[in-house]
């Protein structure tokens, strides 16, 4: 299917003003970042192919704080895109579920589901990996988004579960806190899509 851009993305700014109360500001560095996204989120093989992204893996959002990734994300679900059917739990809140109530946890954002519950595994964007801590649940040292991402990369080989990030980490940050294996299978489970060179803070 062949989408007419030139009418999408005005309708997406639109949508993403209202939803964040105030004019979207789109610079002209950011503009294939959104088209991307947006072009990922409809599931469009064509664009997907000329832009060298793979449909059937999931986004890492890297960029520096205050770019707008995590708003980025809450806006395409906001517009309902056929792929915008994720969660966006914060890596903080995760990890501190993980120190109240301990390793089911684990189990719940592996396959988004608890103990018992036969829903099928949900697709998460975990937002802002690298700003939570390694944490102890009785005295047992856990890396838990580590041990999240692992069990959700075999899931991604076995059942194709894709997961979302958005991050403020660089690959040799990711790999010093995470390690080199789960950096190795990042590459597999993850598009890179990154602000790398943007410095202006959306939140000021």
């Amino acid at each position: 299917m062949r989408y007419d851009y030139c009418k999408i993305v005005p309708w997406f700014l639109k949508k993403a003003s209202l939803f964040l109360g105030k004019e979207y500001v789109v610079t002209e560095e950011e503009k294939p970042i959104i088209f991307a996204m947006i072009a990922y989120m409809l599931n469009d093989d064509l664009v997907a192919k000329e832009m060298n992204f793979n449909l059937n893996k999931g986004i890492l959002l890297s960029g520096p704080i205050g770019c707008g990734k995590t708003s980025l994300f809450k806006i395409l679900r906001h517009c309902k895109f056929p792929k915008a059917k994720y969660n966006i739990p914060s890596t903080r809140t995760i990890v501190s579920e993980f120190m109240r109530e301990g390793y089911p946890i684990l189990e719940k954002y592996t396959n988004g589901i608890l103990i018992g519950d036969l829903s099928k595994p949900k697709i998460y964007c975990f937002d802002d990996l690298g700003i939570e801590t390694s944490s102890k649940f009785y005295g047992n040292d856990c890396n838990v988004m580590a041990e999240i991402l692992l069990s959700r990369y075999d899931l991604f080989v076995e059942k194709n579960l894709l997961t979302h990030l958005t991050t403020n980490l660089t690959a040799s940050e990711i790999e010093h806190q995470y390690g080199n294996r789960l950096r190795s299978r990042m590459r597999e489970m993850f598009n890179l899509f990154g602000y790398e060179t943007f410095t202006v803070d959306k939140r000021a």
